[in-house]
């Protein structure tokens, strides 16, 4: 689905779309692998500190929330990668998931995990 002052998809540019998304979803789920590996291990090293100072202490908490929040956030963004390729699959890619209008073939070219139009997207922002 494209707008109306675009040309349409070709084979070759959903090929990159996909490979592109499928390329972005094992990158992060390497990273979820290494940041919940990580995060195992500051647990595991937190027992072993109960003679640390607060700033010892302070440090090490802040590490593990630092590892927790990355993970997070790999996580969504591979949600998002297996839902852009998902959309692929059946056809429905390119159209808003809130209006159905069109997408724009250059907003998914540059982000194409996106699922709202522009207009929809800034309605989502402002609330």
């Amino acid at each position: 689905m494209v707008r109306e002052d675009e040309a349409p998809w070709t084979p070759e540019e959903l090929e990159e779309v996909r490979s592109g998304l499928e390329q972005d979803a094992a990158r992060l789920s390497t990273e979820i692998d290494v940041a919940t590996s990580e995060l195992q291990q500051l647990l595991r090293d937190s027992g072993e500190g109960t003679g640390d100072d607060q700033a010892d202490a302070g440090a090490k908490t802040f590490e593990r929330e630092q590892e927790i929040t990355l993970a997070n956030n790999s996580r969504g963004m591979l949600e998002q990668s297996l839902r852009a390729l998902a959309r692929l699959e059946d056809g429905s890619y390119g159209a808003c998931e809130s209006c159905g209008r069109p997408v724009g073939k250059m907003r998914l070219q540059a982000f194409p995990r996106a699922t709202l139009c522009v207009s929809c997207k800034q309605l989502q922002e402002r609330r």
